[in-house]
């Protein structure tokens, strides 16, 4: 068995590939009409400053000090999605921190009018470069999707080689745009979204590497106990050979590598992958000088813990993030789960696993936040009637956990959260073998929540005029309602059956009754598999789906309402509003769906429109889905919900397809399960509704996500300062210059030769 603890010296002997050439005659260049719209960011897209200054101020100079270091480890981490995103994302991200630390964006726009930019077109420049900083690359965090500058190339040109970094360093700022300004605007097919193989883009596989690569590296991965979380793999040829690297995040980079042929490890049942001769060799290091600060920082921030759990949950992060150890990562999760009602609440790591096409990779991420007393005190009810509501789900007891485990779920105004993007709630750790015995936390971000989902009327498509007033005056609330059932009892129920390495189980396998079959359940988890490396690409969006149908499923009941401060019609409302939410985000998922490649960009969105599928499949008259010709002329839809039927047929459809996706899940019927959601997921233009056609019009019509401006923290003396900004393009810009002060110049030397090394692995 490979250890974290045991890992050889072993250098890598690099690789074969040649390099990646980015640039094509079919690139958008200079001179060449703009692209489809969903591959820039719109000059209005709404940018929102994240209010926490009420919080921060009520917080002790000790807790101020605990945030700040926590914070700063969170920054430093997040910069390592650079990495996991694109090949280029590193290197533009440079470009732009060097351009805008000597010249601020209102200086650098006195610029762009000398060298010929219009004032749009300098606009277009700032949200480019802020969408850069709020995605942490140059793909949408929700959504996978590709975004390009919206200015001709020659013209951003100009503005570099005019822009006072240019001047002082022309070599350096020349080779830079040149290393980066092909794929900054290429629109190659397999390069407009986040993929595998020839499906796309992505950072967490070489080049060269297939599905078939990433299976036989989980298969790996599971016979040796390692997590695939905090990981990337990369294959190379060596005389006819195929050897895999699976690097490991950590600080820690030399003397603890070990070279694994493949034929000691894997069982008998992979006798066609023994044959092949394969190797793997498992290394320390990935993004090395970024694990460092973030080992750094934590380890600072232990000194203002408030308690013993959080330095003890610090001491294994910093463990982790030193030495690439999950295991270690997860012990401090356990110290985490059991620091309860924490005024700064934070959580750290490689966590979610969306964006990687195959599932099982997590991104980085960090969060600081500070605790919603009024709000958490509705969670905490809702925690307190877990125990009677969770009986209403519509699987039997056996598929239900054995003991439900009681977490913290608290309401909290964030102060950081670095990464790709911010979530509304969230519901971690995600190591199945602590959720299912030892708990979790639910948290929901309250200032995200306050300013992501505030809606225009006239930005409202696809409803009835009848619906709108109503819609603004409810979302909000019944957003919130769905959030906290959907964390709670969504991720947090439902059973996974398992047989230990021991040949243990968790279940009685000659008394439990698969209800969709009638028989004694037949399969199970065994050893070290987890729901992410089981289910793997289907994972992620069918585990969001179950929880959305959890919360749709739940909202019915009065005594949920009424946690929630909701009663009569008032309740009635909230009910209509949160049905008619999803269906209408089903119908806007469809933005997410790529034809091409028969593929979905965004497990939420996949999940919601599996959901408006089935509400539409119910039939009798539920949800109504029309295609028409809008006001302005150009093509339109309307979706509808009769309120009168929700509580009927809306609830037995759910209730039905509920069960299936538990069933599937808990008894790892990884083909039934997938046969069941691809049923649902699939986009055509057959049937009763041409969702091929209808995706053309959700395109047509849609506004881009908000994109939000965080505040900063400072050391002044012996206290902290918050930072705030404005609102807007250059105040999330100068956010991310300020945050980097101290080492710019190192930080960024550092990236672009993270970035260089790997350069040679991303061709095909």
């Amino acid at each position: 068995m490979v250890s974290y603890d045991r890992l050889k010296v072993n250098d890598y002997r690099g690789y074969s590939f040649m390099m990646f050439e980015f640039c094509s005659i079919r690139s958008v260049t200079a001179g060449l009409k703009m692209v489809d719209s969903q591959y820039y960011l719109p000059n209005d897209i709404g940018i929102a400053a994240l209010d926490c200054c009420e919080a921060f101020r009520l917080l002790s100079p000790r807790e101020r000090m605990y945030a700040h270091h926590l914070s700063r480890a969170a920054w430093y981490g997040g910069l390592a999605v650079l990495l996991q995103t694109s090949p280029e994302s590193a290197n533009i991200f440079v470009l732009l921190q060097r351009i805008f630390r000597k010249q601020t964006p209102a200086q650098l726009e006195q610029v762009a009018t000398a060298v010929g930019l219009s004032s749009e077109e300098y606009l277009a420049f700032l949200v480019y470069a802020a969408g850069l900083y709020a995605n942490m690359g140059n793909y949408k965090s929700f959504g996978d999707t590709k975004f390009i500058p919206n200015l001709p190339k020659d013209k951003l040109k100009a503005l570099v080689w005019a822009s006072q970094a240019f001047q002082d360093q022309p070599g350096e700022m020349e080779a830079l745009w040149n290393s980066c300004s092909c794929p900054l605007y290429s629109l190659e097919d397999r390069q407009k979204q986040l993929g595998l193989g020839d499906k796309g883009i992505t950072t967490y596989f070489s080049g060269n590497c297939g599905l078939e690569d990433a299976e036989l590296a989980q298969k790996f991965l599971d016979s040796q106990n390692l997590s695939a979380y905090n990981t990337r793999l990369f294959k190379r040829e060596n005389g006819g050979k195929a050897c895999y690297e699976v690097r490991l995040a950590s600080a820690v980079q030399k003397g603890q590598s070990q070279r694994v042929p493949c034929c000691l490890f894997l069982t008998v049942q992979l006798s066609v992958v023994l044959s092949l001769k394969k190797e793997f060799t498992v290394k320390r290091g990935d993004y090395a000088p970024l694990m460092e600060k973030v080992s750094y920082y934590v380890q600072q921030a232990q000194a203002h813990a408030a308690n013993d759990n959080q330095k003890k949950m610090l001491e294994e992060y910093r463990r982790s993030f030193t030495f690439g150890s999950i295991e270690a990562h997860k012990e401090g999760s356990r110290y985490w789960i059991k620091d309860k009602g924490p005024i700064v609440e934070s959580y750290i790591g490689f966590i979610e696993s969306y964006r990687d096409p195959f599932g099982s990779r997590g991104e980085f991420e960090g969060f600081v936040a500070v605790v919603n007393k009024a709000m958490s005190e509705r969670f905490a009810k809702l925690v307190s009637s877990a125990e009677i509501l969770l009986p209403e789900l519509p699987w039997p007891r056996d598929f239900e956990k054995d003991i439900f485990l009681k977490p913290d779920f608290t309401s909290l105004d964030v102060l950081t959260f670095a990464g790709s993007g911010i979530p509304a709630g969230i519901n971690i750790p995600n190591y199945d073998d602590i959720r299912q015995s030892e708990g979790f936390k639910n948290v929901s971000l309250g200032n995200v929540l306050a300013v992501a989902y505030a809606t225009q009327k006239d930005k409202l498509t696809f409803l009835e005029e009848e619906d709108k007033d109503v819609y603004i005056k409810w979302k909000g609330p019944s957003f919130e309602v769905q959030v906290g059932l959907h964390e709670l009892l969504g991720h947090g129920s439902g059973k996974l059956f398992v047989q230990d390495d021991k040949g243990k189980f968790n279940f009685d396998q000659s008394k439990v009754i698969n209800p969709e079959t009638g028989e004694q359940v037949s399969s199970w988890y065994r050893g070290s598999e987890t729901w992410d490396s089981k289910f793997s690409t289907i994972a992620s969006s069918y585990e969001e789906c179950r929880a959305e149908c959890v919360g749709l499923y739940l909202c019915l009941n009065q005594q949920v309402l009424s946690i929630f401060g909701h009663e009569g019609q008032d309740a009635e409302d909230v009910v209509y509003i949160n049905w008619l939410n999803m269906v209408r985000a089903g119908l806007l998922g469809l933005e997410f769906y790529t034809p091409e490649s028969k593929s979905w960009r965004q497990a939420h969105m996949q999940a919601r429109f599996v959901i408006l599928r089935v509400l539409l499949e119910a039939g009798e008259g539920l949800v109504g889905l029309e295609e028409m010709t809008g006001q302005d002329g150009r093509p339109d839809a309307r979706i509808t919900l009769d309120r009168s039927k929700i509580h009927t047929v809306g609830k037995n459809a759910i209730h039905r397809f509920l069960c299936k996706l538990q069933v599937f899940k808990s008894t790892a019927d990884v083909e039934g399960g997938r046969a069941l959601y691809d049923s649902y997921s699939a986009v055509s233009d057959g049937g009763s509704h041409n969702f091929l056609r209808l995706r053309e019009t959700v395109l047509l019509r849609k506004e881009a996500r908000k994109m939000f401006v965080q505040a900063n923290t400072r050391i002044n003396g012996d206290s902290v300062e918050l930072v705030e900004y404005e609102g807007s393009a250059a105040g999330l810009i100068r956010s991310f210059i300020e945050r980097f002060q101290e080492d710019a110049e190192q930080l960024e030397a550092d990236l672009l030769e993270l970035n260089k090394r790997d350069a040679p692995c991303w061709c095909c």
